[in-house]
C-alpha cells in the first residue's frame, strides 16, 4: 500500500516549500503571474496557485469583520452587464466582501446573511448608489443603517446631464458654431481650477459662444454646493432654490436630474449629518484598483482568484511568513 506523509512545511502543492510559496505570492502583489514565472522558471498556473495560497494565508490573518460603516457598489466582471458586488469597511477602508450573481438584493443579502444579524445591527450607515435593490437589502437585513447616497454617482448622472446638453446643442447648430463645441466633453465635466490654463481659455470661449451650455455649465457647478450644508433644512432650501432656477431654461436633462435627487432626497440629506461625513472616495479608488488588476491580468476569468485579489489588495503584506 502507497501511503503519503503530510509534511507542515509543504505547500497545497508538495512539489514546493511553503516559505517559497509565500515568496512567490509576496512578489505577485506587485508583479503580474506572468513576469512572475518567468522570473523564477515556473509554469504560469503554478504561480497563480502560489499566489492564491499566499491570499488564503492573508485573509486567514485578517479579523474577522465588523463594520459600522460599509460602501456598496458593483463591479463589471465581464461583458454583458455581468456583475459582482464589493462591500468595503469605510472606516477601516478594506473590502471585506466580494461575491453574488448579480447586483440583485439577493446576492446582497448573501454578504448579510454572512455578517449575522448581530453584527448587521452595529451597521450605522450604508454608503451607495441609487440602486432600488441594494437600499431595499439593506433595510431589511440591517435596519438601523442609515442610508447614504454616494456623492460620486450623484455627481456621474449631473455630468451625465451636461454632456446631453452639449451633445443635443452639437445637434442643434451647424457650420462655425459646432467648432466651439468639439472637443469640450471633459472641459465641462471637470473642476474648473482643475483644468490647464489652454483647457481653461478654450472653455471660457464656449461659455462666452454658447448661452445654453453656459447656464448648464453654471448649474453645475453651483450644485456642489449642496454637500457643504450641516444641516438638512438649510441644505432642503439650497436644493428648492436650485430646482426653482431650472424653470423656462428649457433644459431637460437637468429638469430630469432635479427630480431624481428628489425621488431619493432622504439618502443625501443623511450627508447633512457630520457623523456620516466618511471618505466616499475610497469606493471609486477601489473600483478604479480593481479595473487596474483585471487590465493588468487581461480580464480574470478565474472567480476565486479575482475575489482573492479584491480582499486582500488592500491588506498589509505577511510579516511573518509561515516556514
Amino acid at each position: 500500500m502507497v501511503r503519503m506523509e503530510h509534511l507542515a512545511w509543504l505547500a497545497e502543492h508538495p512539489a514546493t516549500t511553503k516559505r517559497f510559496s509565500m515568496y512567490i505570492g509576496e512578489r505577485c502583489r506587485s508583479a503580474t503571474i506572468s513576469d512572475v514565472a518567468k522570473e523564477f522558471g515556473l509554469d504560469w498556473k503554478t504561480v497563480k496557485e502560489m499566489d492564491k495560497e499566499y491570499m488564503r494565508v492573508q485573509l486567514a490573518a485578517a479579523p474577522a469583520p465588523e463594520p459600522k460603516v460599509v460602501g456598496i457598489d458593483e463591479v463589471s466582471v465581464r461583458k454583458g452587464h455581468n456583475y459582482r458586488i464589493v462591500v468595503s469597511d469605510l472606516e477601516k477602508q478594506i473590502p471585506i466582501w466580494f461575491g453574488g450573481k448579480d447586483r440583485s438584493e439577493e446576492s446582497l443579502n448573501e454578504f448579510y446573511d454572512m455578517l449575522g444579524p448581530e453584527k448587521c445591527k452595529e451597521i450605522r450607515l450604508a454608503v451607495m448608489d441609487m440602486w432600488k435593490a441594494f437600499e431595499k437589502s439593506t433595510m431589511t437585513k440591517a435596519p438601523e443603517a442609515a442610508i447614504l447616497y454616494d456623492k460620486f454617482h450623484i455627481m456621474r448622472h449631473l455630468g451625465e446631464a451636461i454632456d446631453t446638453v452639449r451633445k443635443n446643442e452639437y445637434a442643434r447648430l451647424s457650420g462655425d458654431k459646432r467648432d466651439f463645441i468639439k472637443g469640450q466633453k471633459y472641459n465641462l465635466l471637470s473642476k474648473k481650477e482643475n483644468l490647464e490654463l489652454p483647457a481653461k481659455r478654450a472653455l471660457k470661449l464656449l461659455l462666452s459662444k454658447n448661452k445654453r451650455l453656459y447656464t448648464a455649465y453654471l448649474l453645475k457647478e453651483s450644485f456642489e454646493q449642496l454637500w457643504n450644508y450641516k444641516y438638512e433644512g438649510t441644505a432642503r432650501t439650497f436644493f428648492d432654490k436650485w430646482k426653482s432656477s431650472l424653470k423656462w431654461q428649457r433644459l431637460k436633462p437637468f429638469e430630469d436630474f432635479a427630480e431624481l435627487i428628489e425621488r431619493h432626497w432622504e439618502g443625501l440629506a443623511s450627508y447633512c449629518k457630520e457623523e456620516n461625513h466618511v471618505s466616499l472616495g475610497f469606493v471609486e479608488g477601489l473600483n478604479n484598483k480593481i479595473r487596474v488588476l483585471q487590465r493588468r491580468a487581461y480580464g480574470l476569468k478565474d472567480q476565486e482568484y479575482l475575489r482573492l485579489k479584491v480582499l486582500t489588495c488592500m491588506l498589509p503584506k505577511l510579516e511573518n511568513l509561515p516556514t
